[in-house]
């Protein structure tokens, strides 16, 4: 966001001083040394030409307001979902007197991340306003242009106190890393399975169901939740695909028995999964 605000402010930065047709008339052949020495004490950039009527700068202004307060939402949807006693991950910091709850005390409420949505969806009303606002008629506009006055100072205000509580926010976050990684070791490992799935691939492919290509066959455990097994750890998918030898390591070893598998146009040697699990690995009673 910084760099976009470095990158904005040279455009909007801009002073207006044209007079009223915009041809400076009124200050004779001193009217371009009266701008730049106006625009230089309000510390502006000296414009081109008059932009009473290009409102392109003032837009993109809010509409930077906007880009900024989705990116503050986005940091509290987070840690509010975060905060839930479910995950219990993060807590907003303590305030005395605020984030209470009047019939649970041992609640914290996600006071400061309310405050940020609700001032960034205040500012994201007010950017079609401002868009809507350039479609100024010819040289003066008689209404776009007094429409943005009731934009502007409420946007800056929003999200002025959109950052506020990000900045309360952000220097006081407590994060339980200890239940963090409860959370991820809640799975017993199959939060990584996309590296399992990226390792079978050259053995298993993974297109359609050509008879000439491996494939899974969905079996019971197809779809069924994860919960503890008798040892405590997650049983259900993971368990149902790793009772012989892991899920990884069974059709691996096939692979090696039987190199052709995985190849098209390899003969009776490239038969699919389907047709070898029974020779490959008899009595398993698997998923395969």
């Amino acid at each position: 966001m910084l760099e976009r605000l470095d990158q904005l402010r040279p455009r909007v930065e801009k002073l207006q001083f044209g007079g009223a047709a915009g041809t400076l008339a009124s200050l004779g052949d001193q009217g371009l040394a009266v701008q730049d020495a106006l625009a230089k004490e309000l510390g502006l950039a000296s414009p081109d030409i008059p932009w009473h009527v290009a409102r392109d700068g003032i837009a993109e202004a809010v509409g930077f307001l906007g880009l900024l307060c989705g990116a503050l939402s986005k940091i509290a949807t987070d840690v509010i979902l975060m905060m839930q006693t479910e995950v219990a991950e993060v807590a907003e910091p303590h305030q005395e007197g605020r984030g209470g709850s009047s019939t649970m005390p041992q609640k914290r409420n996600p006071i400061s991340c309310e405050y940020i949505i609700a001032q960034s969806r205040g500012v994201h009303a007010l950017v079609p306003q401002m868009l809507a606002a350039m479609a100024q008629d010819q040289e003066r506009g008689t209404g776009p242009w007094q429409t943005e006055p009731l934009a502007v100072g409420q946007a800056f205000l929003l999200a002025h106190g959109a950052l506020a509580q990000a900045r309360v926010l952000a220097e006081g976050l407590t994060v339980d890393v200890a239940r963090m990684q409860r959370n991820l070791d809640s799975t017993g490992g199959l939060i990584v399975a996309e590296q399992v799935m990226m390792g079978l691939a050259p053995a298993l492919g993974r297109g359609g169901p050509s008879r000439r290509q491996p494939r899974l066959r969905p079996g019971p455990a197809a779809g069924r939740a994860v919960g503890p097994g008798p040892d405590g750890r997650p049983a259900g998918l993971g368990t149902s695909l790793g009772r012989r030898g892991g899920a990884a390591d069974r059709p691996f070893r096939l692979s090696r028995q039987h190199p052709g598998l995985h190849r098209p146009g390899a003969g009776a040697a490239g038969l699919t999964l389907d047709d070898r699990r029974d020779a490959a690995d008899p009595g398993t009673g698997s998923a395969w």
